[in-house]
């Protein structure tokens, strides 16, 4: 049999009130906990991951180095750092920058609901990327970042539009 993965469903204060399999979490829209991690390198420059194309959703779009969800009974510190070594192939330092909650619907009936926590790292090598999840990658400056958003809102992730204002 296989292992569905889980994810911790919390209430609007981040308090755990239950765990639920993760698709049917996303087709329910139910709030739960989820990370995104932003990595940055000496020059200044952001990495960008473009989600792999058959992801269950925004397959194909570009987002910051990594986001996922804690298991049940896992610290959301330990499973940003497990997910960015699964994911970018990136053993880093990473610490907690902000949170955030946001609820988006998406064209295949599944809804992103999540109590979403920011971490932010430094490296300064190239990722060693897993194609089951990522695409590409690039490294760009804040600033290019910024323009491409405003001129191709399309191309990113909804949850990586709110998080980068709370990042930069």
């Amino acid at each position: 049999m296989i292992n569905k993965e889980e994810v911790i469903l919390v209430n609007e204060s981040d308090e755990q009130i239950g765990t639920m399999e993760k698709m049917e979490a996303h087709e329910k829209g139910l709030l739960h906990r989820a990370f995104s991690v932003f990595i940055f390198n000496a020059k200044g420059e952001m990495l960008l991951q473009q989600r792999a194309l058959n992801k269950y959703h925004s397959g194909g779009l570009w987002t910051n180095a990594c986001c996922s969800h804690p298991r049940p009974g896992e610290d959301t510190l330990d499973a940003a750092k497990r997910r960015l070594l699964e994911e970018m192939g990136i053993m880093a330092p990473i610490e907690l920058k902000s949170s955030f909650t946001y609820k988006t619907s998406f064209e295949n009936g599944l809804t992103e609901h999540e109590f979403d926590h920011i971490f932010t790292g430094i490296y300064n090598d190239e990722p060693k990327i897993n194609s089951n999840e990522v695409n590409s990658y690039c490294w760009k400056t804040v600033e290019s970042i910024k323009n491409s958003v405003k001129q191709m809102p399309d191309i990113y992730t909804s949850w990586f539009k709110i998080a980068m204002e709370k990042v930069f």
